[in-house]
């Protein structure tokens, strides 16, 4: 659960600041970096629930990578005034990719990810 608040916190911020500096993707309203970063931190919380591993970290960080592509690319689409291109989703995926990486290796370090058996 701490993995998924770090998320909702870290990833709208990251989220806003690409659109800040990439020319390729442009968020014009407040709340569009919060609902893609939302949406990404609910998805990468429930692929790390599924997939995290101490030996699966890498696979887990390419998955994200791909998942955020397409949720950036995908959903700036229905926002109204928003633009993105392939490219603009591609280095905001790279940069939220870049961001979970110390993520996902503290969650595997604490034993975060390891399930029950009770």
């Amino acid at each position: 659960m701490t993995g998924f608040i770090m998320k909702i916190i870290l990833l709208p911020l990251v989220v806003a600041i690409c659109s800040g500096i990439f020319d390729s993707f442009d968020l014009v309203a407040w709340y569009q970096p919060i609902g893609i970063g939302v949406l990404l931190a609910i998805i990468g919380h429930l692929m790390e629930r599924a997939m995290l591993r101490r030996d699966t970290t890498v696979m887990t960080d390419i998955a994200d990578f791909v998942t955020a592509a397409l949720v950036v690319y995908f959903l700036t689409l229905f926002y109204d005034g928003a633009r993105v291109t392939l490219w603009g989703a591609i280095l905001t995926a790279l940069v939220i990719t870049l961001v979970e990486i110390p993520i996902h290796r503290w969650l595997v370090r604490s034993g975060r990810t390891e399930r029950s058996t009770a």
